[in-house]
């Protein structure tokens, strides 16, 4: 995803972290519960493994995701939200509900038929 300039007020930085089509889905699951990176791909059905892997390295970069290796024989690691992590969560809600609400509100909004645009003759 390209990264939006910074801006004043903090918003692009904002947008930064949770742009991509799956950030918010993968901060969902792992604000439930700590996932492994299988458990990722079957709960969000659609994503390649090269993007689910992209993705949560961009979100550890930000501070946003702890990764956690165990050791043993097969390597088990473990992906959960940080403290930081969980506050984006928070405000990513906020936005969810506001969505919602938006769609309620665009259903309840009267349908305006277009009238068909003349069309444009160009001279030859």
């Amino acid at each position: 995803m390209k990264h939006l300039d910074t801006d004043e007020c903090g918003f692009a930085t904002a947008l930064n972290a949770i742009g991509g089509k799956w950030k918010t889905a993968i901060l969902w699951e792992i604000n439930l519960a700590p996932r492994r990176f299988g458990e990722l791909r079957r709960l969000l059905p659609g994503v390649s493994e090269k993007v689910l892997a992209q993705q949560l390295r961009e979100m550890e970069a930000d501070g946003l995701v702890r990764r956690q290796v165990f050791p043993g024989t097969v390597q088990k690691v473990e992906y959960s939200v940080t403290d930081v992590g969980g506050t984006l969560n928070e405000a990513v809600g906020v936005m969810s509900a506001w969505g919602k609400a938006q769609e309620r509100r665009m259903a309840l909004r009267p349908v305006v038929e277009e009238k068909p645009r003349p069309l444009i003759r160009l001279r030859a």
